[in-house]
Parts: structure tokens; sequence; C-alpha cells
């Protein structure tokens, strides 16, 4: 297991690198640029030349990209010219990440906890009403817009019941800030006003984020369910007079499961890597919502930080899949 972990590190490694090096020619070649940006229309040939000359960005590609590398190692990767001008961009990352973290989890878990058992009840009442309701609901999950959803659950539950707030983390609350996660901030600092406003600040960006998760962990859990209950072990451990209880937990869901940790994983790291329309919608303040300003203001500073850390953490969030799929699975621990 630990050379399997080891194994997985380097890849994991590799692709960061590779993607870095991507991204950071993809950003090079993109029309317009910072100079552009910063200039705006009152550039002149002269103005752009002392611009791109204190940027660096007179220089050969490959001089820009290694000192870049250089001082991505170093968790310096450059000041923002357009989101926050001035501010480091990795401090940016770092002010909006938990937001995105808390948004993530409670969509995740919305999707975990309807989606795994209705995907299990439909399976094992399969043709039943229930089962093909189901299917309807997860396909208008997946078919619906999320912006469209957005907006309408914002217009229902927020200005016409007026029950939930329109926008943002919190109200106007004066509340301690501990980790950045204000949920978490207010049950810690039992502040629970607070934690009580931002859990309610939480609830329609999350029920829209967590849509297509749920759609998509849904199927996937119905689709593998079916495909045990047909498998000859099932039937044997029937024929040995198990009960359903015993069945269902030892036999039936531990091996349905394999293929649902693995979409769960997906899931989770597409979530991580910023949820721009939903974030924008809400403006809730994560990497989703800095990563539209940051393409809008063509910020390449806050661009390769906020992509690069996306990534590395669905490598990393695709790593513990890969180990929780070890133990579950102890085929994969002897192979």
């Amino acid at each position: 297991m630990l050379r399997f972990i080891v194994r997985r590190l380097a890849q994991m490694v590799g692709v960061v690198f590779v993607l870095s090096l991507l991204l950071f020619l993809w950003l090079r070649l993109l029309p317009g640029g910072t100079v552009s940006a910063i200039l705006g229309d009152r550039a002149t040939p002269e103005s752009r030349a002392r611009l791109e000359k204190a940027l660096g960005l007179d220089e050969p590609l490959w001089i820009q990209y290694w000192r870049y590398l250089k001082r991505a190692l170093t968790g310096n990767f450059g000041a923002s010219t357009g989101v926050l001008p001035g501010r480091d961009a990795f401090d940016i990352f770092l002010a909006r990440f938990p937001a995105t973290i808390e948004l993530s989890i409670f969509a995740i878990l919305i999707a975990v906890l309807l989606g795994i058992p209705m995907g299990y009840l439909a399976a094992r009442r399969r043709a039943s009403l229930f089962d093909n309701s189901s299917i309807i609901v997860s396909l208008i999950g997946v078919a619906v817009p999320v912006f469209f959803l957005a907006f309408l659950l914002q217009y229902i539950f927020a200005v016409k019941l007026g029950w939930l707030p329109v926008s943002g983390r919190q109200g106007n609350i004066n509340a301690t800030r501990v980790t950045g996660f204000f949920v978490l901030d207010g049950l810690l600092t039992r502040e629970w006003d607070a934690a009580w406003d931002a859990l309610k600040h939480l609830i329609l960006p999350a029920l829209t984020l967590s849509t297509i998760p749920f759609a998509v962990i849904f199927r996937i859990t119905r689709a593998s369910v079916l495909e045990v209950l047909d498998e000859d072990f099932v039937r044997t451990a029937e024929s040995k007079g198990l009960t359903n209880r015993v069945i269902r937990g030892r036999h039936v869901l531990r091996n349905a499961l394999l293929p649902v940790v693995t979409t769960i994983g997906l899931q989770v790291g597409g979530l991580l890597a910023g949820a721009i329309l939903t974030e924008s919608v809400f403006s809730f303040g994560g990497i989703g919502e800095a990563l539209a300003l940051a393409f809008e203001h063509r910020d390449y500073s806050v661009l390769q930080v906020l992509i690069m850390a996306s990534a590395a953490t669905f490598v990393l969030v695709n790593l513990i899949v890969d180990i929780l799929y070890a133990v579950i699975d102890p085929r994969v621990r002897t192979r």
C-alpha cells in the first residue's frame, strides 16, 4: 500500500508539472493580455513596452516560465493585476478557497445523502413508480442549466417567499473569524446566530450545485446495484439463508459502492475546482467567482494560482479515492 501511495504521489507531481507548463503557454497565447487589461484605451507603443519590460513579458517564453516555476516553488505566484491590484495572488486563493470548500462539502453531502439511498431503492424496486419517478428527477437535474436553476431558486425562496438570503456568505453580523469556514467558525465560537445565518446563506447555492452530482451518483448507484444483484454470489448468499440485511450490507452495497466511490471523488474534485456560475449568481466569494473576475481582467497571476491549485486539489482527491478503493476492495490491494 505504501508503494502504491508513493507511486500515485509521483504521478501527481508529474501531472501538476505538465499542467503548469500547458497553462502557462495557453495564458500567454490568449488574445489581449495583461498589458492591454491594465492600460486599456490609454495604451501607446511606448507605455506598452515599458509595462512589458516591468512585468518581464518582453523575454522569451521559456525564461518567463522558468522564473515563474522558481517563484511558484517558493509560494510566490506574483501580484494581482486586475482582481485586487497589488495583492499577492496566493493570498487571494487562500482567502477564497474556504468558501468553495464549505459550499462543495454541503453540496456533495446533499448529493450523496439523496443519491445513494434513492439509487439503491430504485434498483431494488426496478420498473416501479418510485424507480421511474427517480429517473425523471435525475434527468431533470442534469438537463436544467445550473444558472437557470440558481436564478429560479433565488427568485422563489429569496425574493418572493423571503425564506432565505438572496446572495453572499453571511449577513451584516459581527462574527468572529477563526478558520474562514463561516458555519464552523460560528460553532467554534458559540456564536449560534452567526452559524445559523451562514447556514441559511449556504442552502440555495448548495442545492443548486448538488443537482448534477446527485443525478450522476443516483444513476451510477442504481446501475451498479442492478449489476451486483444479478451476480452469482448474491444468489448463493440467498440460497444459504442469509438475512436480507446481511445480503444488502455485506454483499450488495459493499460491491456496488466501488464505482460510486470513484464517481463521488470525481464530483468532489470538480466542485472544489470552483463552481463559476453558482458562485457568480449568489456572489458567494469563492474561487469560482474569482476565476470569472480573473478571466474578465486577464489577470495571469490569479488565473495561474487558482487553476493550478484547483488542479492539484482535483488530483489529490483522486489519490484519496484510489486509497479508499483499495480499502473497500481487497482485490485492489492484492494487485
